[in-house]
């Protein structure tokens, strides 16, 4: 059998425990041992070649580099990089399969040179963070498994495909099911109608297996699915600011089964935002007119409960503030989808595939990977930005709202329009600045410099041509 070789990269120093840990974790452990063998150049025997070359050596034979990123950078070497970034640009290059764990600290205890690793890395790739060793060495373990899966050295089913081991086909609403057939039917022409069997049905769905239902059947026609599943809701919060601030003027917990909380969810956005109702001058029907696409507001929620992954302790999350709209879920993209692409035509990957099916059969979600394209569309209809999607430990999508009148908005404005100034005369004094510069010279936080600069870029104002190091600035 294949041995999957690991090279484990950072700056040995800081990362001496963190190293040793993982080295010795990966080679006990009786499933991960199986198949991974990782390298450490703590481990290196004595040689003639020097240090770089021997790294260079060991990454060229990897299968997968780790890369740990903390506080420091690392000494740098005659290429003008550190040894850890010179061996993850190797890896790039050669097309291995690259993790990135990043330790959580404020970006000002950081050095200058780190931030700058850290926003190459982030162009380029889902990377997650950590505080402790555990949380490591899970996260490690988590993406070995999963690199296993894709790779297909392992097989497991998909949690919505999994028999629940403690519900019975009892605590399924027949109502619901029947309700589920007529619709579909009549959108998908279901080959099912009212007089057909339940049992024949939810068979034909792959829902049960003799009197035992899966995790999807639950989720989908459960009586009461948050008994087996207490994360499966939505919470949906309105600020009236631009931040996350207590004391929340409105919050709600939507529960129950998946078109239920899709239904409420929807619901609780469209009751929050500006809604224009026209004249009967064109007819009897009246035109009504919503400032957020109800098409992207509705998409945006539907893959969130759909695309969610069920065994996080962490629930859907809907944040409406005065200038957006954030959805969040607990999942990742599938391997190979990052969020550019969510822009252009994509095959459909669904996390929950079970899940998927009477969804789109009840003309909840379609198949063909086009949901964001039809986001991405009717924003530009109505004149605002395209949406953002943004994968981090959690996927988000944000919707921007369009222009409030209001003097909070008006202020709101002025002050954003005035940090983008500062950061565009900075960008036309010195096109080979870094963002870490900017948010030095203006006295701001790094997240700050970079979620401005997301938002000038997206706006056109300026573009960036080539990486972090030998790259530069177009202004537009």
């Amino acid at each position: 059998m294949h041995q999957i070789k690991i090279f484990i990269s950072s700056v040995q120093s800081e990362f001496a425990a963190e190293r040793q840990m993982l080295h010795d974790y990966i080679m006990s452990d009786a499933l991960l041992g199986k198949f991974f063998v990782p390298f450490i150049f703590e481990k290196l025997p004595a040689t003639d070649n020097s240090p770089q070359k021997a790294y260079i050596e060991q990454v060229e034979g990897c299968d997968i580099y780790i890369g740990l990123i903390g506080k420091q950078y690392g000494r740098i070497t005659e290429n003008g990089f550190s040894a850890t970034e010179t061996e993850y640009l190797h890896a790039t290059n050669k097309f291995k399969h690259r993790l990135i764990f990043i330790k959580r600290m404020p970006d000002e205890k950081r050095e200058p040179k780190a931030l700058d690793f850290i926003e190459n890395v982030e162009q380029n790739l889902v990377r997650k963070s950590f505080t402790t060793k555990t949380e490591l060495k899970n996260a490690v373990y988590a993406a070995f498994i999963r690199y296993l899966e894709l790779k297909e050295f392992i097989r497991l089913s998909p949690f919505d495909a999994t028999l629940n081991s403690n519900a019975t086909i009892n605590e399924l609403d027949e109502q619901k099911i029947r309700e589920f057939i007529g619709i579909a039917n009549s959108k998908r022409a279901f080959p099912f109608d009212a007089s057909s069997s339940i049992n024949r049905v939810l068979t034909h769905l792959n829902l049960i297996e003799d009197s035992r239902v899966s995790n999807a059947a639950i989720l989908l026609f459960g009586k009461n699915p948050q008994r087996h599943f207490l994360t499966s809701e939505i919470k949906c919060a309105h600020f009236h600011g631009v931040e996350i601030s207590k004391p929340i003027p409105s919050y709600q917990v939507f529960k129950g089964d998946v078109f239920q909380m899709i239904d409420q969810a929807v619901d609780f956005v469209l009751s929050k935002i500006a809604l224009m109702v026209g004249t009967r001058d064109k007819g009897v029907v009246v035109d009504v007119k919503y400032e957020l696409p109800v098409l992207a507001v509705t998409e945006a929620i539907v893959n969130a409960v759909a695309h969610r992954d069920y065994t996080s302790n962490a629930s859907v999350q809907v944040m409406l503030f005065s200038d957006r709209l954030e959805i969040w879920n607990p999942g990742a993209l599938p391997f190979g989808l990052t969020p550019e692409k969510l822009f252009k035509p994509h095959k459909s990957f669904p996390a929950n595939p079970l899940l998927a099916e009477p969804m789109y059969l009840r003309g909840v979600i379609e198949r063909m990977g086009t949901g964001t394209l039809d986001m991405a569309k009717r924003c530009k209809e109505m004149g605002l930005p395209l949406p953002v999607f943004v994968q981090e430990e959690d996927f988000r999508v944000i919707l921007y709202r369009t222009t409030q009148t209001t003097t909070q908005t008006t202020t709101q404005t002025t002050t954003q329009t005035t940090l983008e100034s500062k950061i565009l005369n900075l960008i036309k004094q010195d096109k080979h600045i870094t963002q870490a510069v900017i948010a030095e010279r203006l006295n701001i936080s790094f997240n700050t410099v970079k979620e401005y600069i997301v938002k000038m870029r997206k706006k056109g104002i300026i573009s960036r041509h080539g990486g972090t190091f030998g790259g530069f600035w177009e202004v537009k």
